[in-house]
């Protein structure tokens, strides 16, 4: 990663002199099929990939709000080579700071918040998001907000269906048993396959943000117990 980051990065940052937006992007995801390529090549990780049929189709110009689990860097760079469309991320401005790939990801259609004023923060999603939108481009979205252990469970944050609820975004729910291989705050992969679950689109429309959530919640734990049962046979 830190060798193939620094060729790709100064070639991103090059190109976005003169442009913006889609060629940007397919550069930055060659990088992450590199990565993702290289976990499977060098540590063995595999994955594979059930529901994507419940995906819209690249030509569909429905907005949809991704809402995946959370618990390893493997899904932020996996999902972008899995998905039809364009993704925007939205992710606190700390990551700004990583030379090379952050100020990459500043050079793209993203949004990245400051977690410690939570009303600004909202407003930049809101506005941001909608702009994204129209564009053709999905929101990612991580409810859960920051990593939670394999096994774990962290708090699910309304973010994502309050986005939706206002722009009438549908909602894919995705389960993802990355910590099996990845874990969270380590770059020490374990060989393995890792499971990734899309559930159906959930239309917003007349939902109300803290209960659609909860569908989610309950829909993504579930389906966790279900793909990765080791990881709560103690619980």
């Amino acid at each position: 990663m830190v060798v193939s980051v620094i060729p790709y990065a100064i070639a991103l940052l090059l190109l976005s002199i003169f442009v913006r937006g889609r060629p940007l992007y397919d550069v930055a995801v060659g990088w992450l099929r590199v990565v993702i390529g290289a976990a499977r090549w060098i540590g063995g990780v595999e994955y594979r990939v059930q529901g994507l049929e419940n995906v819209p189709p690249a030509e569909s110009n429905q907005p949809v709000i991704l809402c995946p689990k959370h618990q390893s860097t493997w899904e932020t760079f996996a999902f972008p080579t899995i998905m039809p469309h364009p993704l925007a991320f939205v992710f606190k401005k700390e990551l700004l700071r990583i030379p090379f790939f952050g100020w990459c990801i500043g050079r793209l259609d993203m949004v990245h918040i400051d977690r410690s004023k939570r009303a600004e923060a909202w407003n930049k999603v809101a506005e941001q998001g909608v702009q994204l939108m129209e564009k053709g481009v999905w929101i990612i979205m991580f409810p859960e907000g920051t990593r939670s252990e394999r096994g774990g469970k962290g708090g699910y944050k309304t973010g994502a269906t309050r986005l939706a609820v206002t722009t009438g975004a549908q909602i894919v729910p995705i389960a993802v048993s990355s910590g099996q291989c990845w874990p969270r705050r380590s770059f020490v992969l374990r060989p393995g396959v890792i499971d990734v679950s899309i559930g159906k689109p959930i239309d917003p429309a007349g939902r109300e943000p803290d209960e659609l959530m909860r569908e989610i919640e309950t829909w993504i734990e579930a389906e966790m117990r279900r793909i990765d049962p080791q990881a709560y046979s103690s619980a």
